[in-house]
């Protein structure tokens, strides 16, 4: 098709609901699904818990921040290792509003997760307090603190707003993957190949006070950045 001034793609509102997946989009989450759950189970997976809270007696829920270019696995990779230490574990995570989001929360949906739409630039109050209130019913959260828009592994303050709002601990946590190939996006998107290794690591948990100063934020930033790229193997 050729591009001119009628058929310049159009922008997401910056307002409104969000953007449902096209019949391209759930074709295509169905796929990236059906990859990531078969090359799971050809990893060699090691898991290393730092933070202390997820043995079958702690029934700590947490908010879980992991690099926006390893969140293929990351559904996949609670279902494995964090809905065993208690059996009402549920997960819920961000998705953007945008088509491209839609795509991510179909993904979710499949490995039995609830997605909730917004980012920084779309619908981010009304995500917030939607992560808020499923926090209060119990669910784990998960967020990846880089995102949508990058630049990459530079942690965003709504990861840290989340945590000063539900009072959760914060966890640091490291998918790393020894075969994979990596996309040209702003993120470095990674898709692992089979028979790799795969490395988990969670490093010791953040806990965010209520109220936060401008600078306390920062420092709060940096420090969950700092312990994230700590784990982080590329």
């Amino acid at each position: 098709m050729t591009m001119g001034k009628s058929s310049a793609p159009r922008r997401a509102p910056a307002s409104g609901p969000p953007l449902p997946p096209n019949l391209g989009g759930r074709f295509a989450a169905r796929l990236a699904w059906m990859v990531a759950s078969s090359v799971s189970a050809t990893l060699r997976w090691t898991y290393e818990d730092r933070s202390g809270l997820f043995s079958p007696d702690c029934p700590q829920h947490a908010i879980f921040a992991v690099w926006h270019n390893r969140q293929l696995l990351a559904p996949g990779l609670y279902r494995r290792y964090f809905r065993p230490a208690g059996p009402k574990r549920r997960l819920a995570a961000l998705a953007s509003a945008s088509r491209d989001g839609a795509i991510a929360a179909r993904i979710l949906e499949l490995f039995g997760a609830r997605a909730v739409r917004g980012s920084s630039s779309r619908r981010g109050a009304t995500a917030l307090s939607e992560m808020i209130a499923l926090a209060a019913e119990g669910y784990d959260i998960a967020v990846t603190p880089d995102g949508p828009r990058g630049p990459r592994y530079r942690v965003q303050p709504g990861a840290i707003a989340l945590a000063q709002h539900t009072g959760l601990p914060l966890v640091p946590i490291a998918i790393n993957v020894s075969r994979k190939k990596v996309l040209p996006s702003w993120d470095g998107f990674q898709i692992p190949l089979p028979f790799g290794a795969c490395s988990v690591v969670t490093t010791e948990a953040m806990q965010v006070p209520r109220e936060l100063d401008d600078a306390g934020l920062r420092e709060h930033c940096a420090e969950l950045e700092r312990r994230l790229l700590t784990i982080t193997r590329d």
